[in-house]
């Protein structure tokens, strides 16, 4: 008798457990959610993240908090959500650098893109503009690869730091491309930019926002924009992939959870994701931004992933490429 009561207990407090995961889950969010962005203010990742995080507070009626947690090319943000409970009230708004590059630019970054996040959606996709100093003798992105074959190594390239996105494309461009020119380490995308309008360094990959002003007002010439598609905020720059057929190299940001987080609760931000991306404003903000709006399914967002992870393994690794 007393085993069977002791039982029955035990089955009592397991569907009562069940019971109130699942409350919880129906219930969920009953507070406020963190949003951890792995860079600080300001920058491209915060502004882009900014825009989400505004409208899901809306869409989930309850307040969503940025947390910059930067460090480390956004490592240490990544970590923070890894080791963070998977409740659904801490998300995670990152970059192609953290799920498709420091996995192997870094010895240990840290975490495991694939096994320690839940992928809840696929945001946008960013290109990068090729731009070059209006003196430069190359007026397309053909007559460049031309003078960099008939010269190896004399031209130079900037970009923002070791193992950057703009440094990654340049290096995936010149592996395409087969030519071979310089790459010249800035901190920072300001000071690299400053110099190729100076004429110290004459060729940049950067992003949209920073470069599109430079290049309407004259002071840098776009040769080519780095993605499949041209891009809606400057549909008069042609793709790399007019010259090179194929070529694909665009940042993305997307949104995330600690691996475990339960399904209904990715579910739930995924469809408030996917409203959010078809409202027009959001559109036009991150049209500005020089972003194209993606959406889909957290199946999606983990194939993009994998997708990305061995196009970057292997390029860090036939360069050798080691974060500084």
């Amino acid at each position: 008798m007393i085993r069977r009561t002791m039982i029955a207990a035990c089955c009592a407090t397991a569907v009562l457990s069940a019971t109130g995961g699942a409350m919880a889950q129906d219930n969920w969010p009953t507070r406020p959610i963190k949003l951890v962005i792995p860079f600080p203010p300001g920058g491209p990742t915060d502004v882009t993240g900014r825009v989400l995080s505004d409208k899901l507070a809306q869409e989930l009626k309850e307040a969503v908090v940025v947390l910059n947690k930067g460090g480390a090319s956004g490592n240490i943000g990544a970590q923070f959500v890894a080791q963070s409970a998977p409740d659904g009230y801490t998300l995670f708004f990152t970059t192609g650098g953290t799920h498709g590059i420091n996995p192997f630019l870094y010895k240990d970054p840290g975490y495991d893109p694939i096994k320690d996040f839940e992928p809840i959606v696929w945001v946008t996709s960013s290109p990068n503009i090729l731009v070059v100093n209006p003196s430069f003798p190359a007026k397309t992105l053909a007559e460049l690869i031309a003078l960099a074959k008939a010269s190896p190594g004399k031209y130079s390239s900037a970009a923002p730091g070791q193992g950057s996105t703009p440094h990654m494309f340049g290096e995936f461009f010149k592996r395409t491309a087969g030519i071979d020119i310089q790459h010249i380490p800035y901190k920072g995308s300001g000071p690299a930019l400053t110099d190729v309008m100076g004429g110290q360094v004459p060729i940049m990959f950067d992003g949209i926002p920073s470069s599109l002003p430079l290049v309407r007002a004259g002071k840098l010439r776009a040769l080519a924009v780095t993605g499949l598609q041209r891009s809606s905020a400057a549909p008069e720059i042609p793709t790399v992939a007019e010259t090179l057929p194929g070529f694909d190299a665009s940042g993305w940001f997307a949104l995330y959870a600690p691996h475990g987080t339960p399904r209904p609760i990715v579910d739930k931000i995924n469809q408030a994701v996917n409203r959010i991306l078809q409202m027009p404003e959001v559109k036009q903000a991150y049209n500005q931004l020089g972003a194209e709006v993606v959406g889909g399914s957290p199946e999606k967002l983990r194939d993009q992933v994998r997708q990305e992870l061995a196009k970057w393994s292997k390029l860090i690794k036939e360069t050798g490429m080691k974060a500084e």
